[in-house]
């Protein structure tokens, strides 16, 4: 079959560099399931995009569909034609429905019934025929952002200014939004002239020439090739940021790397000041010397090659002088302000119409926190410690440094905590009860630190449930679900027994307190089990968790989060024994019988059996043992030792005796033991080979 290349691009006004990647993956994706819905067999396809298009090229396509030959199954015998051999009307409409005529039906058996069928034979179509829907295609893509322009209905990330659609040779003929395609590109905007292709072959290179490097992954190399031989010129160590170099890798269409300097005076300001004012508002790395101290240069791309590099250095020094200056007279008037009245101000800022302002939530995560405290029995200067953590830990929010960098809060907050006098402990807590912020975070290094980020994030979550501000899908404005794993995290780094239930009734007390009370506490705690079950269940996976163990353990208590965690990696390390099939059998057959019983009574004197004292002897012991048992192997080893006692009353009682007293003592004696064994984990759900 014939084939041959196509190419595609959309040229628009310049993308905001974050919106540019997934532009391109979508383009992709709707040209590949276009392809495939067409059934078109292509090659492979390339996605390329710059910071002014995103387009494919689809190496390899076939120059028209494969024929297309196919058998369909109609109705049976019996009811495509009558006792006199006519076709049916059901036989009819089948012949009708795949174009052929019901003289050319023809029966065939399956599984011992026949059953007419018809053979469908169409001829494939030219893909130069087809192309023409991909308008549809590309108009119908979807982002985060839209905008119209002119007289036009599209709404698009950006107007559309050119398109180029060949196949082969060939020229496509698209329209959108009255842009028609043609087989003329646009070079660099200020160094390159427009380019004619005559073939999709050309694209990559001619472009190239005309100062555009359409690869992303090329400029990438090309950025991070040009910092580290600029390391090793100057001795330099130059961090980069994964997301700031993804977003200037999107900035750029032809990227030149350079450095600039700044005034030493500066490096004054902390050094997540400067940092955070170079790459938010300039996209520019930091420079540290060898023993990772700031330095007072700077690196930037230039979208463009190294013609009169010092002027743009000497113009990008400026603009950062400006920035800096601000971010000084920011960090010096904060110097001002005290902790207290920052205090005040927070009384005036609005957490959420329905929670009320900072200063409410404050007075919530003082007493979560202060409960938390007393569960985990910390001595009385670090229950203070705690206070004064939740007391002052959003006071940064009204100073003038966090209001132009909200990424600063917590940070801001430590460093003027401390030059306030505040404790070591107390002055890194207003920066940890942040932490975690996202995945693989840093945690709090301290349990003072540890105690007020739960309570924090608790108040946050539990608050939105209350008033019925429920994660759903990909919507989560909040953050709650982060909150979450965070609170998860923390648990689990420190190994603390604290029952998410009680914690959860914390925060709720609160809230009840203030009058907060839009969703009763029942509603609210059973839409927190099944959140929290969410995050468990991510967090069990992550440690390589079955499937099957994961639905096991998250079916029976799942408030201690270390618990939940160690039986998961107790029931894998059980799961490859050959005798745990045995004994997971006869756990599950106490619970099959456990649901026949109305109460868990159990009286010794209507033991008939020695079988039936001996199990109640052994579930006696069992439950004296695990009773407060951290080491969650040793519980799983103690429910063991009641494969025995539990087999032999089976094989020696009958369970469903004739006298009700005796039957239901029975019962009950499954129940409790059902209660004890699943209490630990489901043990249904797990699969055996």
């Amino acid at each position: 079959m014939s084939k041959r290349d196509l190419l595609l691009e959309i040229g628009l006004e310049e993308m905001p560099a974050r919106f540019v990647a997934q532009a391109a993956e979508q383009f992709k994706e709707k040209v590949e399931k276009w392809l495939a819905q067409e059934r078109l067999p292509f090659e492979q396809i390339a996605s390329y995009e710059t910071p002014r298009r995103f387009a494919v090229l689809v190496s390899g396509l076939a120059e028209r569909q494969p024929d297309r030959n196919e058998e369909a199954k109609g109705p049976a015998r019996k009811i495509a034609q009558d006792e006199a051999g006519n076709w049916s009307k059901a036989a009819q409409g089948f012949a009708r429905s795949n174009g052929v005529a019901v003289e050319d039906l023809y029966y065939k058996e399956v599984n011992g019934v026949e059953y007419v069928h018809a053979r469908k034979s169409e001829a494939g179509k030219a893909t130069q025929e087809l192309l023409p829907q991909l308008s549809d295609a590309i108009a119908g893509m979807n982002f985060p952002k839209n905008m119209r322009w002119g007289a036009n209905d599209l709404k698009y990330l950006r107007p559309i200014r050119w398109m180029v659609a060949l196949f082969g040779e060939e020229l496509i003929d698209l329209e959108i939004a009255g842009v028609h395609s043609g087989r003329v590109t646009r070079g660099h905007r200020f160094l390159g002239k427009d380019v004619e292709l005559a073939h999709p072959g050309e694209y990559v290179g001619k472009l190239a020439e005309q100062y555009v490097v359409v690869n992303p992954d090329e400029r990438r190399a090309a950025i991070v090739e040009q910092i580290r031989r600029m390391e090793e010129e100057q001795g330099w160590k130059i961090p980069m940021d994964e997301g700031l170099l993804d977003e200037v890798v999107h900035l750029v269409e032809y990227p030149t790397a350079l450095y600039g300097t700044f005034e030493e005076e500066f490096l004054s300001i902390p050094r997540e000041v400067l940092v955070t004012s170079m790459r938010e508002h300039q996209r520019y790395f930091p420079v540290e010397d060898a023993s990772g101290q700031l330095l007072n240069h700077f690196v930037t791309v230039r979208n463009g090659d190294s013609r009169a590099l010092e002027n743009v250095a000497k113009g990008n020094e400026k603009v950062l002088r400006a920035r800096l200056s601000d971010a000084r007279f920011f960090y010096e008037e904060d110097q001002k302000l005290t902790i207290e009245s920052c205090l005040k101000r927070l009384e005036s800022i609005v957490f959420h119409e329905e929670l009320g302002t900072i200063g409410d939530k404050v007075r919530r995560v003082r007493k979560t926190a202060a409960q938390i405290g007393t569960k985990l029995q910390i001595s009385p200067a670090e229950a203070q410690q705690v206070d004064r953590i939740a007391e002052i830990a959003k006071f940064d929010l009204v100073t003038n440094m966090v209001g132009e960098f909200p990424e600063l809060q917590g940070i801001m907050g430590e460093d003027y905590a401390r030059k306030a006098n505040e404790s070591e402990v107390v002055a890194r807590g207003v920066f940890e009860h942040y932490l975690p912020r996202f995945a693989g975070d840093q945690m709090p290094s301290s349990a003072q630190g540890a105690i007020a980020s739960i309570a924090d994030k608790l108040d946050t979550i539990v608050g939105c449930f209350a008033i019925g501000i429920v994660p759903t899908g990909s919507q989560d404005p909040y953050g709650l679900r982060r909150m979450a794993a965070g609170i998860v995290s923390i648990l689990i780094e420190r190994d603390w027994a604290l029952s998410l239930d009680q914690l959860w009734d914390a925060a709720l007390a609160t809230y009840a307190e203030q009058g907060v009370n839009k969703r009763t506490a029942e509603e609210v705690k059973k839409d927190l089990i099944d959140f929290f079950a969410l995050r468990l269940k991510n967090v069990l996976q992550e440690n390589g968790v079955r499937y099957d163990v994961v639905d096991a353990v998250l079916s029976a208590d799942l408030t201690l989060v270390p618990a939940v965690l160690a039986k998961a990696k107790a029931l894998m390390a059980a799961v490859t024994a050959e005798d745990f099939k045995l004994i997971v059998e006869q756990f599950n057959r106490v619970n099959n019988l456990a649901q026949k019983a109305t109460a868990d009574d159990v009286k010794e004197d209507l033991f008939a059996e020695q079988v039936e004292r001996d199990l109640f002897q052994a579930y006696r012991a069992v439950l004296q043992e695990t009773e407060g048992l951290a080491d969650q192997e040793k519980v799983l080893e103690a429910l063991g030792t009641l494969r025995e006692p539990i087999k032999n009353f089976f094989d020696q009682v009958m369970v469903m005796a004739e006298d009700q007293a005796v039957r239901a003592n029975r019962l009950g004696l499954l129940l409790r033991l059902s209660r004890l064994i699943f209490s630990y984990a489901d043990f249904a759900k797990l699969v055996f080979a």
